[in-house]
Formats: C-alpha cells, structure tokens, sequence
C-alpha cells in the first residue's frame, strides 16, 4: 500500500487532534507555540477547551484554546502579544526612560510615583490585564488610603502617558487611564485663597513692630507687593536688582533638592522669566535688604551664581522652607497676641493676594498675566483672582456712581444720549 506522505495527527489523551502549533507536554501541560519577528514564543495552559476540568491543586488559568483566540487577536491587530506581559512598574520605568532632560523637580516627581507603585500590587499587574475599571479602582484606593486629590493626579500623570506610550507601541489597543480624574476621585484639595487687604496692612504692621520677625519685614512686603514665587525670589541676586531704573530681573529660580544640593533652574514657565517694575517703597525695602545684608567672608557660588540677598548661618542662600517656617510662626505669634485670628499665610498666599489686589485696582488682565509671569491667562483669571460677593457690590456701586456721573454731565452740557430711534433706515 503506498504511503501518502502525510504525518499522523497528533491527539491528545482524549483523542482530541491537535492543532498546529499545539502539543502535549509529558508533565500533561497543553503548550503552543508561536512566532513573532521571527522568534519562537510559548503560552501554556492545564486546559485544552475552556469546558475542560481543571486538574486538582492546580491555578485556574485561560484554557490554550482560548490563550490562542488572544494570540491571534493581537497579531491580527498587529500587536505584541508579548509585550503585554509587561508589568505596571516595568512599563513606567520604560517610559521614564523616554523622558530625558527634565527638571530635577519633574525627576522627584516622578521617583515618588514609582516608589508608590512599588508598594502597591497594582504595581505588578500585567499591562494586558489592566481594564479602565481597573484603573479607576486603582485611584480610588489610593485617595481611600488617604492620598491627597494631588498625589492621585500626580500618579496618574505618570500612568497616563505610560500607557499611552504602550498603545503607540502596538502593544495595547486603549489606554485604560483615558479617563477624566474628576469623575472618579473626589477634588479635597484645598483653595490657597488671598488675604484682604485690610488683614494684609494689619499682618505686615504686627511684623515691622514686633522684635523677633522685625528683621523680616522687608521680605514680607516684598512678596505682598510683587506677586514673586518664593523660588524665583530666593534666587535673587544683588546685580539681579537694579535700583536706579526700579526693575528687577527674573530669569532663574534656586531650589534645593531632597539631596540637599543647591541647584539653579530657569523659570517655572517662559513666561515667568520676565523684568519687573517696582514701586518706590519696594525698592526702599531692596535697598535696606543690600545695605542689611552681611558680607560673608567666602562667597558661595551656585551653579555660577552669587550675591544672594539672604544667607544662613553657613553662608548659603536661604531657600523657600525658611520662608514658610517664618510666615506660620510669625502667624502663629500673631494669633497668640490677638483674639480676631489671621488666617494661614504662605509665600504663596503673598503672591495670590498682590494678584487678586491687582485685579480689583483694575489692572488690565494681559499686564497682569505678564507680572505674574503666568503662560496662560486662564491660570491669572481663574487661579490666582479670588474675587467674592462684597467685591460685586463695590463693583456694581462702582458702575452705579459712573452711570449717575454721566448722566450728570448730559444734564450740564444738554447732550442726550444716542438711540435707535434716531436712526432711519434708508
């Protein structure tokens, strides 16, 4: 009898033929075998068919039928199976990588979202098994454990474009972090909001009399009358500050890192590098700031810098935490002394009131946005200007007066105001 030339079907123990690909391995584990780029790939399973019984003591596990409905799935699609074994944590290490270059702050960031990935279980779940509920459940768990909304937003400024790199990678098909965050965790952050002016005279006047915080006055108004981050005003040097055209240059910023190292960054924005005009009684506070300032026997160099307003007791240029230890025990002190107590106040409150004030004077929001040295004017309208309901109504008494006052001058000089009905259409 002449042979066809064709190899036996391949079966099973329970004479089930055995696909291409498919075999049985003699510890009784179904295997298959596959090929991306050329290179041979492996997915195992203890089930033929998902109507298979799973053999006792052994994980439940996606039959190799169905593993193989996947692999073909993807490669249909034109995805890396394998790359879906990547866990959460490996998949944000190979998008970190990408981001080459940023700030030392934007690193710190991002280590502290890793090592909260770390600890999480989260952490070690496989890409290709991360669903949107899972995602969302995620977040949710980390504000229950009592993340603040901006250590949730943070996280999730990390995971986000992660993933994404993961779906332009062929890899995935759908970012499950393309979600919008506010309908998932609850905003508990807390609005900075600015001090009236009326607190603003009584604060600075609690701290040019007293005798302990006297020595800080200057920075205080300093801050309250310029609207500086505290950063960029840290970096101040004196050739920064020029006193006989009243302008000073903000064109970097001093940090220090977790390190403890001393480092000079450019602004927070473009925008916030910038010249900025000064009054007369902030240049009087500069100057008493230079003429006060103690000449160090060695002067300390930063990144090629030199000539800070403020040193500690080694000699380095202060940095924004002396600055809040001050404003909350100069607080605190206060509140101590008087019983109508003063809210909380940071440099940053400083910068959110000469902002708000400098709306209600009027000022023209461009020119605003520019001291501010804001990039988008939405950020000086909607974040920074905290305007309420008294402030209506001096604007509606303000607009009041101004129409009374026209009307006024129509009666003296006999003009009547134009209407339509002065008008014929011809």
């Amino acid at each position: 009898m002449a042979r066809t030339g064709r190899l036996p079907r391949r079966r099973d123990a329970k004479n089930r033929v055995l696909r291409r690909g498919e075999s049985l391995r003699a510890d009784g584990k179904y295997q298959f075998k596959y090929y991306v780029n050329g290179k041979p790939k492996f997915v195992y399973s203890w089930r033929l068919e998902p109507t298979d019984k799973l053999p006792q003591g052994k994980k439940p596990c996606l039959s190799l039928r169905e593993l193989e409905k996947q692999i073909g799935y993807d490669l249909d699609n034109q995805l890396d199976p394998t790359g879906k074994n990547l866990t959460v944590i490996e998949l944000v290490d190979r998008y970190l990588a990408t981001k080459t270059g940023v700030k030392p702050s934007t690193k710190m960031n991002y280590n502290f979202v890793r090592n909260i990935l770390l600890n999480e279980p989260f952490g070690e779940k496989k890409i290709g098994m991360v669903k949107t509920s899972d995602a969302k459940l995620f977040l949710i768990k980390l504000q229950e454990d009592g993340r603040r909304y901006s250590t949730v937003k943070t996280v999730r400024g990390v995971l986000r474009p992660a993933f994404q790199m993961a779906v332009d990678d062929d890899v995935l098909i759908k970012n499950p972090f393309g979600f919008e965050l506010a309908g998932v965790v609850v905003n508990d952050t807390v609005t900075r909001e600015a001090i009236t002016k009326d607190q603003m005279r009584k604060f600075l006047k609690f701290v040019r009399d007293d005798n302990v915080y006297c020595k800080y006055y200057e920075a205080f108004y300093i801050l309250f009358h310029t609207g500086m981050r505290i950063s960029e005003f840290c970096g101040l040097t004196i050739k920064d500050i020029d006193l006989e055209n009243n302008i000073v240059t903000i064109d970097h910023q001093l940090l220090r890192t977790s390190k403890m190292e001393y480092i000079i960054q450019s602004t927070k924005t473009n925008a916030g590098t910038r010249k900025l005009p000064i009054t007369e009684d902030v240049a009087y506070c500069f100057r008493a700031i230079i003429e006060d300032r103690p000449t160090p026997k060695v002067e300390k160099f930063v990144d090629g810098y030199s000539g800070f307003l403020y040193l500690d007791k080694d000699g380095m240029p202060e940095v924004a935490m002396h600055w809040q230890h001050r404003f909350n025990h100069a607080v605190q002190r206060y509140n101590d002394i008087y019983r109508v107590q003063m809210p909380n106040i940071t440099p940053h409150v400083c910068r959110h009131t000469y902002c708000s004030n400098m709306a209600k004077a009027g000022m023209n929001p461009k020119t605003l946005q520019y001291l501010m040295g804001h990039s988008d004017i939405g950020v000086t309208m909607n974040t920074y200007t905290h305007l309420g309901l008294e402030d209506a109504k001096d604007e509606m008494i303000r607009m009041e007066e101004l129409n009374a006052a026209k009307r006024e001058l129509e009666k003296t000089t006999g003009e009547k105001p134009v209407t339509q009905k002065m008008f014929r259409v011809v």
